[in-house]
């Protein structure tokens, strides 16, 4: 069964991973595969002349992972790597079978772009077994399930997903006036941690106006098609609502979609690939996939050569507002 991962969990997972810490993130059940002075484990393939690095992505039906997938082979090359990427079509199964058969070849390291945060957790479990330092990006692993598991990873990195849902919010505030009445519906997926943050970023940044409330919020399941379906449902069922907030790409393009009939609800979310942003369609924020691909490669090659990652990078967020549209690459 699919179970919600409040932001107050995953925040204080968090927390209690990135603490007390050195380099690696340790779960605090004695079991992380940190040796025993603290330092990351580090395979010997790091040390061949041209280190093997494993990646599992989602899939490439969205542009996101396209990019991203340049952004690692592009600068896996750059940075002296043997690079191999592997997509697992949103199929978490399928993603751990991939990954077990990347870590029969020795890898330098893992960078991990879970399909859902709570399966991750046994994705990393693998890789910690075989003793393959896990760089995580875009997806947050569940803390929850990564404990349960005794599991860990080295870093994560990825957007500011909550202050990607408050800039939404306050450009809602912006456009419609800080005392509207907002009747919002959310356009999510509650599997995964990262739209669990950008939802409760949206909310907090509308409390602001005592005339604000969420109304509905649906699955979106981060597929312009499962979006658009539940757009409707949602529209047909809560008539008064007159904001929507999509917290993914494909769920914003999605949500676009099923406006029609419905004149009076105003759009905004993270970004739609390439969608300009006309009549209802207000605002949203995009992340930068390739970049992150390219930073994670970055932050294995600084480990390599001895640095000691951070354990959470979080980046901004550009933000479009109505008569602009987003580069290629720049999608939610």
């Amino acid at each position: 069964m699919r179970r919600r991962i409040t932001l107050t969990a995953a925040a204080a997972g968090i927390l209690l991973l990135l603490t007390g810490c050195s380099g690696a993130i340790d779960t605090g059940t004695g079991t992380a595969p940190t040796a025993s002075d603290g330092s990351i484990p580090r395979p010997a393939a790091c040390d061949e002349d041209t280190p093997y690095i494993a990646v599992a992505l989602p899939n490439l039906t969205n542009p996101y992972y396209i990019a991203m997938k340049q952004g690692f082979e592009e600068q896996g090359e750059e940075q002296g790597f043997e690079v191999e990427v592997q997509v697992a079509n949103d199929d978490d199964a399928a993603q751990l079978s991939q990954v077990q058969s990347m870590l029969q070849k020795n890898p330098c390291a893992l960078a991990l772009n879970a399909v859902k945060s709570e399966p991750a957790a046994a994705i990393v479990k693998a890789a910690n077994d075989a003793g393959v330092p896990v760089f995580t990006v875009n997806v947050i692993v569940s803390p929850e399930s990564l404990e349960a598991q005794g599991a860990s990873i080295v870093q994560y990195l990825g957007a500011d997903n909550a202050a990607g849902g408050t800039q939404m919010a306050e450009q809602v505030l912006t456009d419609l006036g800080a005392d509207a009445t907002l009747n919002v519906g959310f356009v999510t997926e509650p599997d995964e941690v990262p739209t669990v943050l950008r939802d409760e970023g949206f909310e907090a940044g509308i409390a602001s106006n005592p005339n604000a409330k969420v109304v509905a919020k649906v699955d979106g399941n981060v597929k312009p098609d499962d979006s658009l379906a539940a757009t409707t449902e949602m529209l047909s069922g809560n008539p008064d609502i007159n904001v929507i907030f999509a917290s993914t790409g494909p769920g914003t393009y999605g949500a676009l979609q099923g406006l029609g009939g419905h004149p009076d609800v105003q759009l905004y979310g993270f970004c739609a690939s390439e969608e300009p942003l006309t009549g209802q369609y207000m605002g949203c924020v995009a992340q930068e996939p390739e970049s992150y691909g390219q930073q994670v490669i970055d932050q294995i090659r600084g480990w390599v050569d001895g640095d000691t990652p951070e354990p959470e990078i979080l980046l901004p967020l550009k933000m479009f507002v109505s008569g602009e549209t987003p580069a290629p690459g720049e999608v939610g």
